[in-house]
């Protein structure tokens, strides 16, 4: 996050924002990486700084699970051949 994007955020998520609207910028602010500890509106609201621990806690538990792997080159193949088929299929029903 660069400066303007700090300051932003720390303009717009002050401790004077409703929770509505500190909670309507918290994927912008977990998406930018900043530290939310920092945020002026959580040292002051309980209800928003334990919805923010539970989406942190929700975030790290996620990184835990299965890691995705990429399907093999032979699926893409497979997808690739189906849709040109239909392609074809398509074609040649409309030229009919």
């Amino acid at each position: 996050m660069n400066a303007g994007e700090s300051n932003r955020f720390m303009k717009t998520t002050g401790s004077c924002v409703s929770c509505a609207e500190f909670q309507d910028q918290l994927p912008e602010l977990f998406e930018s990486g900043a530290d939310l500890k920092e945020q002026e509106h959580l040292k002051t609201c309980e209800q928003c700084s334990a919805l923010v621990s539970d989406l942190e806690y929700i975030a790290q538990q996620a990184k835990l699970l299965l890691p995705i792997h990429d399907p093999s080159p032979a699926v893409w193949e497979n997808i690739q051949t189906s849709l040109s088929s239909e392609k074809q299929n398509s074609g040649s029903s409309q030229t009919k």
